[in-house]
């Protein structure tokens, strides 16, 4: 990775420093404006204000500023909902293939990880295995649209089915089920798709959101957990946060952080250029014999590996300065995955040594 001639596909990393207006937003924040700029406080009132009307315009819900909880990013948003909501013993149904931390974060929290396969014909949500894996014990249902690694963005008839059997299921249990859904790549979409959130179908949904996919600084951890006007007991749930966001250090993000929101907004990646790219990588996989999904939205192309060791498919690519991640790291065997965050110069380079790995493996 250190190889300034490597062609990086391993990770949603840029391969600029910033997008334009990042930094100078930053460094406008960072001056300080009155004596308790860096003093302890609770979150800034006018992040929370700018992120509801945000997500309220993204998702067609009326989210309100007290039902914004801002976060050290989506890691945090998703670890602040699990510790507000589950106690130990409680189960939690995620999908797979997953991101990397949703198991290490169930588990952190005390409860059981319970692991359901999306359909690999169309890469949505399998709601009937999601069904058979309900129990009396289950808590949480968590979810990732648009999905990491697959690209899938789940369409409205899945969620409201989805939706409709958690409302069944908590109607019949002692404790309601809880919806996660973590929609860091909210506004990483190609080929004019919208959002769709369980938010609209589902009550009890508790929706993650990040700017550190949109203005492709993960570095700088910056999200918010937000509960929709729908939401039972939303002032009990409020307070719940609140006590959860102090025992578990997600509390909120720095103080720039929260100052630049409003800001932060309007700084996004090129959705163009980033489709330009996405579509340029296909197109020449294809042609070199491999398959791949094209995904719908997120940073990540879906390739079938020519060989079933995709582990030593990808060491191959590497040899040859081409860096992918192996499906075992997101229980996908078979398969690797590419970043579309690498430089246009990066995929023209790479394209032959695509080209040169599958060939030696006919």
């Amino acid at each position: 990775m250190g190889d300034p001639d490597a062609c990086d596909f391993l990770a949603g990393n840029p391969e600029v420093p910033a997008l334009p207006g990042y930094v100078e937003t930053l460094q406008k924040w960072l001056e300080p404006q009155d004596r308790r700029w860096f003093a302890y406080g609770m979150p800034d009132p006018r992040a929370a204000e700018a992120a509801a009307a945000a997500l309220s315009d993204e998702l067609g819900i009326a989210f309100e500023p007290n039902d914004i909880l801002l976060t050290r990013g989506a890691h945090g948003a998703m670890a602040l909902a699990m510790a507000t909501v589950l106690d130990p013993g409680d189960e939690v149904i995620f999908v797979s293939p997953p991101w990397f931390f949703y198991e290490a974060l169930i588990l952190g929290a005390g409860a059981t990880p319970v692991r359901v396969r999306a359909n690999e014909t169309t890469w949505d949500l399998d709601v009937g295995a999601i069904e058979g894996a309900l129990t009396p014990r289950t808590r949480m249902v968590l979810i990732n649209t648009p999905n990491n690694p697959t690209g899938r963005i789940y369409p409205d008839d899945t969620l409201a089915l989805l939706a409709a059997l958690l409302q069944r299921h908590s109607d019949r249990s002692a404790r309601p089920a809880y919806l996660l859904s973590d929609e860091a790549y909210s506004k990483i979409l190609f080929d004019g798709n919208v959002m769709r959130s369980p938010a609209r179908h589902y009550a009890r949904t508790l929706v993650v959101h990040t700017f550190s996919k949109s203005a492709l600084a993960p570095a700088q951890r910056l999200g918010f957990l937000a509960m929709p006007p729908t939401m039972p007991d939303r002032e009990a749930l409020r307070k719940g946060a609140m006590s959860a966001s102090f025992s578990t250090s997600n509390m909120a993000p720095d103080a720039v952080m929260q100052y630049a929101l409003p800001d932060l907004l309007h700084i996004t990646v090129d959705m163009d250029k980033l489709q330009l790219r996405r579509d340029r990588l296909l197109e020449a996989l294809r042609a070199a014999g491999y398959q791949v999904h094209t995904p719908e939205g997120t940073f990540y192309l879906l390739v079938r590996s020519p060989i079933d060791d995709e582990s030593a498919f990808v060491r191959r690519l590497a040899q040859d300065k081409v860096l992918g991640m192996s499906g075992d790291m997101f229980e996908m065997p078979g398969y690797f995955r590419l970043s579309i965050t690498a430089t246009d110069d990066m995929v023209e380079r790479a394209i032959p040594v695509f080209e040169k790995a599958i060939s030696e493996t006919r």
